[in-house]
């Protein structure tokens, strides 16, 4: 089993150039960052886990400007985003940002997307709540369109590209109905989620793994459903807090990929904990 890991990194931890570094050469897998562009001050949108949010939420480093600085010191590293809040941006210009990365660490990008539980900050970039996930799907729609080997037009419900010649291009082939770097996505299990999952992505990345043994085999059968072969798809639990039975548990379900959480924190705790966390690798 893969271990990866995700952290907050902000102005206040530990630089993405020192982690990457140590992360390669303790052989964890990859490494995942998070995204919120602001945190706006008049939030009435609860904290998912409960209680007061966290200081890092306001505090994150622009995650494609972080990953490429880790790919730049790295070699075999994985690099994610966990997750991109897709529908806060201009899909071309995150188009250009997504293959730029994928293609100047040689195909080490994952897309960890998702859809946010920040109202006020998606409000802030013109999101209606209420379509978020379809804007996404189409955003998703146009920026495979602009991956495409050929010119290609896209003319959707939320936004068009003209056929345009648009470069680099991620390195992955097409993966059936799939195309541009591996991409995940987060969220809670539901059909809906599934649904997409199936449309357009490789996998699953359920924050927190719980409930799998519930929820892998409806999201299997909804796969199989669309077409898809069954060992393409993906599940990779994220922000786990590891134990070893936790990750046995995870073995046994298929998983071949875990990604472990690390705290918001300067250089000497994150390698204290990551020493701790080295009882994991294989």
């Amino acid at each position: 089993m893969r271990i990866s890991v995700t952290v907050f990194l902000t102005d206040e931890t530990i630089t993405p150039t020192r982690l990457a570094r140590e992360l390669e050469q303790r052989g964890f897998a990859g490494l995942y960052v998070p995204e919120h562009t602001h945190i706006p001050v008049e939030r009435t949108t609860p904290y998912p886990a409960g209680g007061e949010l966290p200081r890092e939420y306001g505090r994150t480093l622009d995650p494609f400007v972080a990953l490429g600085q880790a790919a730049a010191v790295t070699e075999r590293l994985g690099l994610g985003t966990g997750i991109t809040l897709v529908a806060q941006h201009d899909p071309i210009d995150l188009a250009k940002q997504i293959a730029t990365v994928d293609h100047l660490s040689g195909g080490r990008l994952t897309l960890g997307l998702g859809y946010g539980w920040n109202v006020e900050e998606a409000v802030d970039h013109g999101v209606d709540w209420r379509t978020r996930r379809e804007l996404v799907r189409d955003r998703m729609a146009l920026m495979r369109a602009l991956w495409a080997e050929e010119p290609t037009a896209y003319e959707g419900e939320f936004g068009s590209v003209r056929a345009s010649f648009a470069y680099p291009k991620p390195v992955r082939k097409p993966r059936g109905p799939v195309v541009g770097p591996r991409t995940l996505i987060g969220g809670a299990a539901g059909p809906k989620l599934f649904a997409h999952i199936c449309e357009y992505a490789d996998g699953w990345l359920p924050i927190g793994g719980r409930g799998l043994s519930e929820s892998l085999p409806v999201l299997r059968a909804a796969w199989a459903e669309a077409g898809r072969p069954p060992e393409a798809l993906q599940v990779v639990p994220y922000a786990v807090h590891p134990s070893a039975g936790k990750l046995a548990y995870y073995a046994e379900l298929g998983i071949e990929e875990v990604v472990v959480q690390l705290p918001p924190a300067g250089e000497a705790e994150i390698l204290g904990v990551l020493d701790s966390y080295g009882a994991f690798l294989g």
